[in-house]
């Protein structure tokens, strides 16, 4: 009689202590759990031992990328509920390791294991980071991870992100549907940042982590300045420069393979990194923020647009999100705005404002699934159904992580003061003159 559900949602439930909030469908047709609830699909035994062999998130995270789960139903709504039971309390391998001590849970282990089949622990999806020993965040790691992340293919990002082409929350004047559209949000925030950093016809623009372009095109365009921007993705240099040739900006903008800690050509007046600064690593955050100062004339101006977490009372139990890393940004590192903000005043920057836009995020996101789920036939066939999959996944969790405040988003002006101490300010905060 088909049970494997069953046994499935008992031996989740004594692991975790509590009802399972969703419902399980095995692959022998079985169900069990709340009706109505969204659906925990278990396609086949390999599912099983990957959560075995793996326990927590990663083994999820596995499963889920190969295609041995899913999930019917309102997808948000099934990852909120399962946050709450393994990443908001943390289950890991360790604390699960507790849970099998109990002999009723060891038995229904191994009640699974004979369900699961051959006991071997079945191989990562190929879309999984292969680590290389080293340091992280020398200039060779940080092309490496980059390229993983960014190197998916440009019609990819077309489908997600839009005509903007801008991967970076955008700023909504208020929640869709109002006629407010992804690509004026995404206008919108261009706009601030180049009103923050004060921007005017002649100045120099570093652009650091320039993406497709659309920041160096905007500033050039609407503000008349000159713009380097510099990506270590390929893909990213060779399509935002065709964009800037169509623009007839070819004078205007300059677009560069080159890591921010090659620069040597400044003085600039201002600086923007949108998005770029949670590649670096909490160890070479300093660095970074010492050559930005570097790079800015006396008066300039930086804008730092950064995802950043909530503090821990113990910052040394601080792990990284292991679906995170090991399929979205390697290497990539968050920390919390008020870390970010004291690394730049150390590096000897006068920080004038911080804006958090933390919701603007969570409604950017949401849009981009959208459009990613609109047109999952050609996102699979140019980029592989589980690479398809980590996207929406990884952009359907974090949009929930930012409306929860699990993670929120920062824009901190900041500038090389000179030592006439006159900042170049408006009297009145965020007027940006």
């Amino acid at each position: 009689m088909p049970d494997a559900a069953v046994r499935l949602k008992d031996l989740l439930e004594q692991l975790l202590g509590v009802p399972l909030p969703v419902r399980i469908r095995a692959w022998d047709g079985s169900q069990a759990g709340p009706p109505g609830a969204p659906t925990l699909v278990v396609r086949n035994r390999r599912a099983v031992r990957r959560l075995l062999f793996k326990p927590g998130e990663l083994g999820l995270a596995r499963a889920w990328v190969a295609g041995d789960l899913d999930i019917e139903g309102d997808l948000y709504a099934a990852l909120d509920l399962l946050a709450g039971l393994v990443w908001e309390r943390g289950e890991d391998a360790r604390s699960l390791a507790q849970a099998l001590r109990d002999p009723e849970v060891r038995a229904a282990v191994r009640g699974l294991l004979k369900l699961g089949g051959l006991p071997l622990p079945p191989a990562p999806p190929p879309e999984e980071v292969r680590r290389a020993r080293g340091h992280l965040h020398t200039k060779r790691t940080d092309r490496r991870a980059i390229s993983h992340h960014y190197d998916v293919g440009n019609d990819f990002y077309e489908i997600v992100l839009g005509p903007s082409m801008v991967y970076s929350c955008a700023y909504w004047s208020a929640p869709p549907p109002d006629g407010t559209t992804l690509e004026s949000a995404q206008h919108d925030k261009l706009d601030l940042v180049c009103r923050k950093l004060g921007l005017r016809p002649g100045q120099r623009l570093l652009d650091v982590g320039c993406g497709w372009g659309s920041m160096a095109i905007h500033a050039a365009r609407e503000y008349g300045v000159s713009v380097v921007g510099i990506t270590l993705s390929q893909e990213q240099a060779a399509y935002a420069r065709k964009r800037v040739a169509d623009e007839g900006l070819t004078d205007k903008v300059e677009i560069r393979v080159q890591d921010y800690r090659d620069v040597e050509d400044g003085p600039y007046d201002a600086v923007s990194s949108i998005g770029m600064a949670e590649h670096v690593g909490a160890d070479r955050y300093l660095e970074y923020a010492d050559v930005l100062y570097r790079l800015l004339k006396p008066g300039g101006r930086l804008l730092n647009h950064q995802i950043g977490r909530r503090p821990q009372r113990d910052e040394s139990t601080y792990q990284v999100d292991e679906f995170i890393d090991s399929y979205v940004f390697p290497d990539g590192e968050l920390q919390p705005i008020g870390v970010t903000v004291a690394q730049l005043e150390r590096a000897g920057f006068e920080v004038r404002d911080v804006e958090s836009i933390r919701e603007h995020y969570a409604l950017t996101l949401r849009r981009w699934v959208e459009r990613l789920e609109a047109d999952w036939g050609r996102a699979v066939k140019l980029t592989g159904p589980g690479r398809a999959r980590v996207w929406r996944l990884y952009m359907a969790a974090s949009a929930l992580a930012f409306e929860r405040n699990r993670i929120g988003v920062n824009q901190v002006l900041a500038i090389r003061t000179p030592d006439s101490g006159d900042a170049g300010m408006p009297l009145r905060a965020r007027t940006w003159g």
